[in-house]
């Protein structure tokens, strides 16, 4: 069986170089692709097999970067960056086009089927990207119900994923009311999926760095909401090639 081919990619977003990591399937023919952000820490090797999961699975996959290839691991940096990133709708929207463009320039990547997924500040990027019409296929979001400039949530094209811990301090009930809200009054294809139990970045794995109060991981629901992120994909993206061939 043959494997994925992954390979660093660099390029140019928010006055920094980016460090994204990309999964290319096995064979030579064009295939769906699926940008995927990371959690406000930033890139790591979680979200690198996660876009080699998604490789195995048919899908050109670009893990994208926004720290300029850092990972920070200091609770007081990374809310340094990542709020004043979180309220500019704007920069947030140039780091998701510089990694889709990344995307868009590999000759694998089918540029008609594409497809954003995220976490946290990854998630809000990509909700932006559809806030600012980019023809996606999909857009998968965990920990990620922000909320978008009035009225942008119509330009969303595409059904809306979205999954979060019922005991996420950071995505309270009243957060998740604002998202719905934005969502239906849009009349965007949305679904919302409520984790029993599970806490904010209940998805990540544990790190051996301090985290902030209302994070933790939950095993199970990490496993479910990896495999509704795979179902939203073969719904709306399916791999309609056979991976050995063409």
């Amino acid at each position: 069986m043959e494997t994925v081919a992954t390979r660093t990619v660099e390029y140019p977003a928010d006055g920094l170089t980016m460090v994204g990591h990309l999964a290319l399937p096995a064979g030579t023919g064009r295939r769906p692709a699926v940008l995927i952000g990371p959690e406000g820490t930033g890139l790591n090797d979680f979200q690198r097999r996660r876009a080699d999961a998604l490789a195995e699975l048919g899908y050109v996959a670009l893990a994208f970067d926004i720290h300029g290839g850092r990972y920070l691991d200091d609770a007081e940096e990374m809310l340094a960056r990542c709020m004043p990133l979180l309220a500019d709708p704007d920069r947030m929207r140039d780091i998701g086009h510089a990694a889709l463009d990344v995307l868009l320039a590999e000759p694998r990547t089918d540029p008609d089927r594409i497809a954003a997924v995220g976490y946290g500040t990854g998630g809000a990027i990509a909700l932006e990207l559809g806030r600012d019409g980019v023809d996606l296929r999909a857009i998968g979001t965990v920990n990620a119900l922000t909320t978008g400039r009035p009225g942008e949530a119509a330009r969303i094209r595409c059904p809306v994923w979205a999954g979060v811990g019922s005991e996420d301090p950071i995505m309270a009930p009243a957060q998740r009311e604002a998202f719905t809200a934005e969502m239906q009054d849009a009349g965007v294809d949305w679904r919302l999926v409520v984790y029993g139990g599970a806490l904010h970045a209940f998805h990540h794995p544990p790190v051996d760095h301090i985290v902030r109060p209302g994070v933790g991981h939950h095993p199970r629901h990490a496993q479910r909401a990896w495999r509704d992120i795979v179902d939203l994909l073969a719904e709306c993206l399916p791999v309609t090639e056979l991976l050995s061939g063409r």
